[in-house]
């Protein structure tokens, strides 16, 4: 079997697939790429099936050593990115570029400008032992593969056959997507409940009408926000934990919304005033603490 020996590691590098969902009755979230969208891109570009696993590369910064001929690409964060071979000559990479490495080839994969994570697919996928059917690292729980550290070896999965194999990649490149970074804040999506009646009938302008900032405790399990004036409270009593989506607006008592993520707890306390739709969520996964942030309302 093909591998990938991790030479560094920089901010934490994790694997991700499609995540375990279904598994709410055990306390379970369904964690997965916190940036769904590129992680798929990365597959797709290497000519993988959409659950194959990818790494999650936070702020980019992670080297790979194969010993074999290997198809790969990066999304999400536009790191910069070089190929090494075992003689020492470098090749100039990028992003959003299908790479062809050889047997004994680096990928360096640098600290990007902007954003917050970068995806790693390679052809055949990360072939870690899954959990719970998932090959993803869930930091909430502390389930999956454990998080790379160098020196770790990983093998490289088999494209397969037939008609549910992968297929090679139609594109040399694709365009990283244009977001506003840094610079103008990042527009975000939201659809009103479900309990937006547990707020003033100002929620809206409150929530829509400023600028927010992310906290530097954000993490896979939520972005937490800062703001200068808080959402206010219509009522004041306890609400019982329900259940709570990916892309839920959680307000707690400061009034400061938090955006649950892929690591996000199954159930919730303090009631939810919105939902990020999908592609909002993916460009919530890319913030980075200090970045500026806006709502609007779709619905």
């Amino acid at each position: 079997m093909s591998t990938l020996t991790v030479v560094q590691v920089g901010y934490g590098v994790t694997t991700q697939d499609l995540g375990r969902p279904g598994l709410s009755d055990m306390g379970l979230g369904a964690a997965g790429a916190a940036d769904r969208g590129s992680a798929a891109l990365a597959n797709r570009m290497v000519g993988n099936r959409p659950d194959a696993a990818v790494l999650e590369a936070l702020l980019g910064s992670v080297t790979l050593r194969t010993d074999a001929h290997t198809v790969a690409a990066v999304t999400g964060a536009p790191c910069p990115v070089s190929i090494e071979r075992a003689d020492g000559r470098v090749r100039g990479a990028a992003a959003y570029e299908v790479l062809l490495l050889e047997p004994g080839d680096t990928l360096h994969v640098g600290l990007p400008e902007d954003r917050l994570r970068a995806y790693v697919a390679v052809r055949g996928g990360i072939a870690v032992d899954p959990v719970l059917g998932s090959r993803s690292w869930d930091s909430l729980a502390q389930l999956g593969p454990e998080p790379l550290s160098a020196g770790d070896v990983l093998p490289i999965g088999s494209p397969g056959h037939g008609p549910d194999a992968g297929l090679w990649p139609v594109v040399d490149a694709v365009p990283p997507p244009l977001l506003p970074w840094p610079g103008d804040p990042v527009l975000l999506d939201v659809v009103p409940g479900p309990r937006d009646d547990w707020f003033t009938p100002e929620w809206r302008t409150t929530l829509t009408g400023q600028d927010f900032h992310v906290s530097p405790d954000s993490d896979r399990v939520g972005v937490r926000t800062t703001a200068t004036t808080p959402l206010v409270r219509a009522v004041a009593g306890e609400l019982p934990s329900e259940g709570v989506e990916t892309g839920s607006l959680q307000v707690p008592p400061a009034g400061s919304p938090v955006l649950f993520l892929a690591d996000h707890p199954v159930t919730g306390g303090y009631p939810v005033v919105a939902v990020l739709t999908p592609e909002s969520v993916d460009r919530a996964a890319q913030l980075r603490p200090g970045d500026t942030l806006r709502f609007r309302t779709v619905r």
